[in-house]
């Protein structure tokens, strides 16, 4: 059994399980005390012909009342309409403050669950059973719970932690190269903010990593969730340290929303994470060099390192409306040197413009 146990206020919260298949999910329920209660598994159509009777069997060890709710994939759907459907059906289904419900997807699926289960009765039990890359590294972890409103990313939301989190790794052979490579701009992004022989690692190991080599992920995964745990831990509601996660998620979310979700997360974080490092290279703290041989690090897994068919003046005017401005001004993540970041909020029009225009070719 490999685990990590997240803590909160110093105090125990959670576990995060890295298995290689769900065999253990019931157990690992059944802990929690929720045996006799109802579990609904809050799927998308994607993930739902994969892994729903697999995780329904599993569940049926210890839990008799197992209910599914599936939702339309994609990041349109992440929406406070879709969250009314869920309210409607657990209301439906009698769901009450002792049971639970189950996020069995990627980001998406892990958010709107999350967000569901802290406002539903006030507030109920959640697991998570991150199906992709991206959300094993990143939003599995930490309790941030939220959907997207009138196409302003996560605008609305909250902070949730879940009981538990339950990875099975087997799940990544199913990934395609492109939802896989997503996963990789995260995990990119922690060596870069955190831990730079992380990185090297990374990129010296990259041929395995693409095959998807077992013991390779195991310890690749691990890894993040352990800086992304040391900082969520320290920080648990983003009031410090905790924002440093947004690197490259600042421009990012502007070509997210600006090219109307038609590229991936995990591909809009790596062309953010690009022009945080040039803005960082412009203000004199990282090498011009550093720049592009990370860049030739997003594209070795197959990330961009470029965007086309939107304006910088989009994206400085998109960054304008981001959730992360403080009294008017945009808290900007940038590199102090690889593996070192820190919050800035001095960053100019006019360093935000230059930046754009690098990621753009203009």
């Amino acid at each position: 059994m490999e685990k990590l146990d997240v803590k909160k206020d110093g105090e125990f919260c959670y576990s995060i399980r890295f298995e290689k298949d769900f065999s253990y999910l019931a157990e690992e329920i059944s802990k929690l005390g929720f045996v006799g209660h109802k579990l609904c598994v809050v799927t998308d159509s994607n993930v739902a012909p994969l892994y729903f009777e697999a995780v329904k069997n599993a569940l049926k060890e210890k839990i008799d009342q197992v209910y599914e709710f599936v939702i339309p994939a994609g990041e349109q759907n992440k929406t406070l309409d879709n969250i009314k459907k869920l309210y409607e059906y657990l209301i439906l289904n009698r769901f009450d403050r002792k049971d639970c419900l189950v996020a069995l997807g990627g980001g998406v699926i892990g958010d709107m669950t999350g967000y569901a289960a802290a406002t539903y009765l006030r507030g109920i039990d959640f697991v998570q059973v991150p199906t992709t890359l991206l959300s094993q590294v990143d939003s599995s972890i930490g309790g941030k719970t939220g959907v997207d409103f009138d196409s302003y990313k996560n605008m609305v939301g909250a902070f949730h932690m879940p009981r538990l989190v339950y990875m099975n790794l087997s799940v990544l052979k199913t990934l395609s190269d492109e939802q896989f490579s997503c996963g990789m701009g995260e995990i990119l992004k922690h060596g870069l903010i955190k831990n730079r022989e992380y990185f090297t690692w990374c990129m010296e190991n990259a041929d395995k990593i693409r095959e998807r080599d077992y013991e390779t992920l195991l310890y690749m995964i691990k890894e993040s969730c352990k800086i992304k745990r040391d900082v969520v831990e320290k920080d648990p509601t983003e009031k410090g340290d905790r924002a440093l996660l947004n690197f490259g998620h600042t421009l990012g979310h502007a070509v997210e929303k600006l090219k109307n979700f038609e590229m991936l997360h995990g591909q809009c974080v790596a062309v953010g994470a690009v022009a945080a490092m040039k803005l960082s290279a412009m203000r004199g703290n990282i090498s011009e060099e550093d720049v592009v041989n990370s860049e030739k690090c997003f594209e070795k897994f197959g990330l961009p390192v470029r965007a086309d068919g939107i304006t910088a003046d989009e994206i400085l005017q998109i960054s304008k409306s981001d959730k992360k401005m403080e009294a008017g001004k945009i808290k900007f993540v940038l590199l102090k040197e690889i593996g070192n970041a820190y919050v800035d909020k001095t960053v100019t029009d006019e360093e935000l413009m230059r930046a754009s225009k690098y990621i753009l070719n203009c």
